[in-house]
């Protein structure tokens, strides 16, 4: 099974305000051991488990984006610059985008996600 890579989108990395490059260093930092832990699992599943391994790391990348997002308006409110929680959000989102881009991955991914949906008892009619 091909090994998951995963990169700093270059949109996010330029929304950044131009400091010490601490943030920057941070994402690089959380990607690795995103990749390395999705990678370290997909060698220990069997490959008829890929895209499960895969789709529980695109839920927990799915609830730290929300959580990012969430916090925008409350920073908002408080006065403070939302920057860093919009670009965490949007982290974690071209994260989920990046493992759809993997063809061999795909398929299978749509097809669990849509598995789990259709078995935590959401229909489209439900919507």
């Amino acid at each position: 099974m091909p090994e998951i890579e995963l990169g700093v989108p270059k949109g996010v990395v330029e929304s950044l305000p131009e400091e010490e490059g601490t943030a920057e260093r941070d994402m690089r930092r959380a990607i690795r051991g995103i990749q390395s832990r999705l990678n370290e699992a997909l060698d220990e599943a069997d490959p008829d488990e890929a895209a499960e391994v895969v789709a529980d790391a695109v839920e927990r990348m799915e609830t730290q984006a929300s959580t990012y997002h969430e916090f925008v308006p409350e920073l908002r409110a408080w006065g403070q610059s939302p920057i860093y929680a919009i670009a965490w959000r949007n982290l974690y989102l071209e994260l989920i985008g990046q493992l759809y881009d993997h063809e061999w991955l795909a398929d299978d991914l749509d097809r669990e996600r849509n598995f789990r949906l259709v078995e935590d008892g959401i229909r489209l009619s439900d919507l």
